[in-house]
């Protein structure tokens, strides 16, 4: 059995109109260096989304959301973000914005198996 490991996550949040404090949990970031995993789980349902916000450009959310796995998974097609390490990638993923897509703050955990530990993640936290 792995040795337990501890790891950093954060939940991926839609929040379309800021001053009115509602938000929608629509995914889970989580990083566990020991193990040098970095990865996201993202359920968006564009109903809840409309329902905060009927105006809501869902293509430009789908879009911004599309993004997050690319930049977990790395690679050289990522521009400045491109020479970023595993850890460099998460913090910067989770570094507080302005925008609809939004991160909870950081929280910890322990966990020998970082790929079950986000899919219980996303089913308790999101789903």
């Amino acid at each position: 059995m792995p040795e337990p490991s501890s790891f950093d996550y954060a939940i991926i949040r839609l929040v379309p109109h800021e001053e009115r404090g509602e938000f929608i949990n629509v995914g889970v970031i989580l990083y566990c260096r020991a193990q040098a995993y970095l990865d996201t789980r993202i359920a968006f349902d564009p109903k809840k989304l409309y329902a905060l916000d009927p105006d809501a450009d869902v293509e430009s959310v789908r879009h911004q959301l599309d993004l997050i796995p690319q930049i977990c998974k790395g690679g050289k097609n990522l521009g400045a973000l491109s020479g970023l390490s595993q850890g460099e990638r998460f913090f910067w993923l989770v570094s507080p914005r302005n925008t609809i897509v939004q991160m909870s703050p950081m929280h910890t955990g322990i966990c020998t198996n970082p790929v079950a530990e986000l899919d219980h993640l996303l089913e308790t936290m999101v789903k």
